[in-house]
């Protein structure tokens, strides 16, 4: 085999790049990975895994040089000193944001998954069946039955906690044993259990953490540093996981600094043949080729990639022929919090530092309830106590005041919404040829905003979380409404949606490019809805059904 000739080509090492890889490599196929940034090495390549806030130079928050060179970083949380080198340069590669869009990257082996939020959550039929059933973009062309399996095989294998719970919206999986609630979680929880007669469950967060025995990975240690890499494997990443994996069968090649420029595409055969790859380092141009392509470059950048992959075939696009390529753009509204005080509990602390939250799952238009608004939202939070750093009133010096800090500080809840965005097709990316990257290369112009359905949801997000709170006893209970800017959630998705026609969608059941078949695309762009919890643990089981299905196909000779 030539060294630039394989059986198949993935483009991206995140989340679903790296599912790809296993899945192929495993089914036989020699694969090369290509990612865009460096590489990073499980364990070795996480400086700042082992450091306390005192050992960074600035306890490890923003500087003022940081906040200039990241314009767009220091709009929230992902701007700091701990893990800087693994969020993109907004000098190196701009966006135009015809509407703001708040775009936070992770250019390196492994991508997002290093610095995910690690929240699973499986979608039911509720969540399938909605565009059609509310008459929005365009049906789903699977169900949950079509799905199921593929959910148990990837969390069997990622490792996800849960407590199984009987929602007919929050399907149950292959869960590892879940993580504890506090002490005040456990009580918040029940009184609302009590108070809404069930309707509005509370549970603990389903997340992608080991807690129990799991192949070549030690259980989460409940540090909570897991954005910085975590050297235990406690959590699911490309490096702790599908990465190992794919790397143990011989048949993955890893390169790093491959920009993907293009998909390669021979009109006679109606098929891709391969990539055009620009070295991120040199600038030299190669080209690799391979019988199927995996495109897993994230949302917005697989949309640049077809978009970029131009033909005379297609002008606007390989995938381009339905109209939709680079439309329907989705992420999760966030920006609206509730919290407050709860009284007791003097004698209670917790006990380590549990890397998961409460979840409370979509109860609005579910179940006979209806709304102004169609679709919902979910809440994320949890109860803590103050620690020893907090102000006393009556006293600033003396034996008092230092007998007085020896003590935690009082308990509270909080809790933040998760909204859903519907797929508009205004909402959409295109490609800006009037300004370029460091590389050369043509950026995206981001055209997103949110409209009337999720303004008036977020009404309902901020006074049902209040509602909650106080019928749970919690008091001084107080909320926001902040910035619901979309991009926040970091949960892109659409742009390249499935579908059951090659005319209003991109992609087939399969994730195949409609106009191109051995081109499948399972990343966040495939999404036709949103629903409004995480959806990484959806993109893994997608993948994993369209690799099998793709292998299944070349053997065929149908590829």
């Amino acid at each position: 085999m030539a060294d630039n000739v394989y059986d198949a080509i993935v483009i991206g090492s995140g989340i679903s790049g790296g599912w790809a890889a296993k899945e192929l490599t495993e089914k036989g196929l020699k694969t090369i990975m290509l990612e865009r940034g460096k590489n990073i090495e499980h364990v070795k390549d996480y400086p700042s895994a082992t450091k306390e806030a005192w050992d960074f130079p600035h306890r490890g928050e923003r500087t003022q040089q940081m906040i200039k060179d990241y314009p767009v970083l220091k709009r929230d949380y992902p701007l700091n000193e701990t893990n800087l080198d693994w969020w993109a340069s907004d000098k190196d590669s701009p966006y135009t944001e015809i509407k703001r869009f708040d775009w936070f990257r992770g250019y390196h082996v492994g991508g997002r998954s290093l610095m995910w939020g690690r929240q699973s959550y499986r979608w039911s039929d509720l969540y399938f069946e909605e565009n059609a059933k509310d008459g929005i973009a365009v049906d789903w062309p699977v169900r949950y039955a079509d799905i199921e399996k593929w959910y148990d095989y990837v969390e069997s294998f990622a490792g996800i906690s849960g407590s199984k719970e009987g929602l007919l919206q929050l399907p149950d999986g292959q869960f590892l044993p879940p993580m504890d609630m506090n002490c005040v979680e456990k009580d918040v929880a029940a009184r609302i259990k009590e108070h809404y007669k069930g309707k509005r469950p509370m549970i603990i967060g389903r997340t992608a953490h080991i807690t129990a025995p799991h192949p070549g990975r030690q259980q989460c240690q409940f540090r909570d540093k897991c954005w910085v890499g975590c050297p235990f494997g406690g959590y699911f990443s490309t490096q702790s996981s599908t990465l190992p994996a794919a790397m143990k069968t011989g048949n993955l090649t890893v390169r790093p600094w491959a920009i993907v420029t293009k998909i390669l595409y021979d009109k006679d055969k109606k098929r891709a043949t391969g990539v055009e790859v620009l070295d991120g380092e040199t600038m030299k141009t190669y080209e690799y080729f391979a019988k199927i392509i995996f495109l897993n470059a994230s949302t917005l950048n697989s949309a640049w990639i077809l978009m970029n992959s131009a033909t005379d075939v297609w002008p606007d696009g390989l995938g381009s022929s339905s109209g939709e390529l680079g439309h329907n753009l989705m992420d999760h509204h966030l920006g609206i919090g509730v919290g407050g005080i709860v009284e007791g509990y003097e004698d209670k602390y917790v006990f380590g530092r549990r890397a998961n939250g409460v979840y409370v799952p979509r109860f609005r238009n579910f179940f006979g309830d209806k709304r102004d608004y169609i679709r919902g939202f979910g809440y994320q939070g949890g109860g803590g106590r103050a620690g020893w750093g907090h102000d006393v009133a009556e006293y600033s010096i003396g034996a008092e005041y230092k007998e007085a800090i020896a003590e935690p500080g009082v308990w509270s809840f909080g809790m933040g919404g998760f909204g859903e965005i519907l797929p508009y097709h205004e909402n959409k990316v295109t490609l800006d040829k009037t300004k370029k990257d460091k590389w050369g290369l043509n950026v995206l112009a981001i055209d997103c905003e949110l409209k009337e359905n999720e303004k008036k949801m977020r009404k309902d997000m901020l006074e049902d979380g209040k509602e909650m709170l106080e019928a749970a006893g919690v008091k001084n209970v107080g909320g926001y409404d902040g910035d619901g800017t979309p991009g926040r959630g970091i949960h892109e998705m659409g742009t390249a949606r499935m579908g059951k026609d090659s005319k209003t969608s991109v992609l087939n059941k399969w994730n195949q490019v409609w106009d191109c078949m051995n081109v499948f695309v399972t990343d966040g762009s495939f999404m036709t809805s949103a629903a409004c919890q995480n959806p990484s643990l959806t993109y893994m089981a997608f993948t994993a059904r369209a690799a099998d299905y793709a292998v299944n196909e070349l053997k065929k000779g149908n590829l």
